[in-house]
């Protein structure tokens, strides 16, 4: 069924969360916030089943691989929609992930800002993104990924003082 992958990558990991003097959030990269233990589906399997996994982990989508663990799409509740109609208007089996994952896919890379990232979430409308790296996938980041690092950057002591003046 659902696999928990530890996707970590070997690229040189930035600011963590700790910002330095005079850096800007397009200094931040997703590499720093983005999510590399994640809840990925196989594009076989069962749809009802994925569709408990993500109530289960309260979640709102996951990856779908391949054999070889490629990403080829995203299950979200968006696309489990599709499912619920299915189901209580044809009256027709359900289907495996593959039949209601979104594909292609859009990614981003580790090494783009935050910032960039933030105009993406703002002008797409998405929840998540898949964070690929060589073609392989590495990581995922999502918008509250994005609100975790505009608070570390709006809490640094040096901005706290000059909001204070």
């Amino acid at each position: 069924m659902h696999l928990v992958v530890d996707v970590a990558f070997a690229l040189p990991h930035g600011v963590n969360g700790e910002y330095r003097q005079g850096q800007t959030m397009k200094s931040v990269k997703v590499r720093d916030y983005m999510a590399t233990r994640l809840i990925t589906f196989h594009q076989d399997d069962n749809v009802v089943e994925a569709m408990a996994v993500l109530l289960e982990k309260k979640i709102s989508g996951a990856p779908v691989v391949d054999d070889e663990g490629n990403l080829i799409g995203v299950l979200s509740e968006v696309d489990l929609m599709a499912v619920v109609i299915q189901d209580s208007y044809y009256d027709e089996s359900i289907g495996v992930v593959r039949d209601y994952m979104k594909h292609p896919v859009d990614s981003v890379s580790p090494d783009m800002d935050i910032y960039a990232l933030a105009e993406r979430f703002d002008k797409e409308h998405r929840r998540r993104y898949p964070v690929m790296h060589n073609g392989k996938l590495v990581g995922q980041i999502s918008r509250r990924d994005v609100l975790r690092a505009a608070q570390d950057f709006l809490r640094r002591p040096e901005r706290a003082k000059r909001r204070a003046r």
